[in-house]
């Protein structure tokens, strides 16, 4: 832990100790701020996290039982691991079984951790299913997200070691170090108390939880930035916009502004059109088309 810690979120009573590098967060911090300002500075990526959390509490702020197809559409065009590969899933479930697997999940009985491995015991347990983690983890982060905090693979996978614990973690050699830490809620929620706390101490006085966010994606897109290898390639084609993986890590380039269409493709090939609960909400989550293209 560095020395700077001022918590405003609760931890849960046997927390991990995260041995991270205030060094590493504050060149992260300098960066997003710097790389964010052509597009809008990083209020404006707080604000497209902040409607992004809007639509799903709009969609299942009630729980999943009324939620349409449609309206689950729109929700997975905002999680980028999940909108490559639901079109097969939800052709062969059907709403109604995506709803029986999330309802639970929001609402069911036990406490968190149980309720998120058995939305994911809910697929098959094999590689190709592995996102249905990153889609639990997110329908219940963004519509509690004072309550949840972010526990996407990308965070933190403990099973091969990798996610942004390690890109942050103090230690002379990153790459060697063993970080015996679970991917479980204590982690996760420690993780972002120590973020809460770096902010508090950098002078961030509000929407903490949204900076935190961004700075968590911003940090592992400088992972895929620099040796991100081809599987995560596949996912975040590279080009020369700073906060493209950025943005990709949260979903807020769900829409391609040039053809208001989503980034999800459905089973025959289509892009998803996004139904009326997220249309007024598009133009802050991708940037206009001429700076995207002064990055090019």
């Amino acid at each position: 832990m560095f020395g700077f810690r001022r918590k405003t979120l609760p931890l849960p009573p046997a927390g991990p100790v995260l041995d991270l590098s205030g060094d590493r967060l504050r060149r992260a911090f300098a960066d997003l701020a710097e790389a964010s300002r052509p597009t809008g500075g990083i209020a404006r990526y707080v604000t497209a996290l902040e409607l992004k959390s809007a639509l799903f509490v709009e969609v299942l702020g009630n729980g999943a039982d009324a939620m349409t197809e449609t309206e689950f559409l729109d929700l997975a065009a905002f999680i980028a691991p999940v909108r490559r590969r639901i079109g097969p899933v939800l052709e062969a479930r059907g709403i109604d079984g995506m709803r029986a697997a999330i309802t639970p999940l929001l609402t069911g009985a036990g406490d968190l951790e149980q309720r998120l491995a058995g939305f994911i015991a809910a697929f098959p347990q094999d590689k190709a299913h592995r996102w249905v983690r990153d889609l639990g983890a997110e329908l219940l982060h963004f519509t509690a997200p004072a309550e949840v905090p972010l526990m996407t693979r990308w965070v933190w996978d403990a099973r091969v070691g990798t996610g942004v614990i390690r890109e942050i973690w103090h230690a002379e050699d990153v790459d060697a170090a063993r970080i015996e830490v679970p991917d479980d809620l204590a982690t996760f929620a420690t993780l972002r108390a120590e973020i809460d706390g770096f902010l508090a101490a950098e002078g961030v006085f509000r929407d903490r939880i949204w900076y935190g966010d961004l700075l968590l994606s911003h940090i592992y897109a400088g992972y895929i930035n620099d040796r991100g290898g081809q599987y995560l390639r596949n996912d975040f084609t590279v080009e020369g916009d700073p906060m493209l993986h950025t943005r990709r890590m949260l979903g807020l380039d769900a829409v391609d502004t040039e053809t208001g269409r989503t980034r999800l493709r459905l089973i025959d090939g289509r892009a998803h059109e996004f139904g009326g609960s997220a249309t007024a909400r598009l133009a802050v989550l991708e940037p206009p088309a001429e700076d995207r293209h002064a990055h090019s």
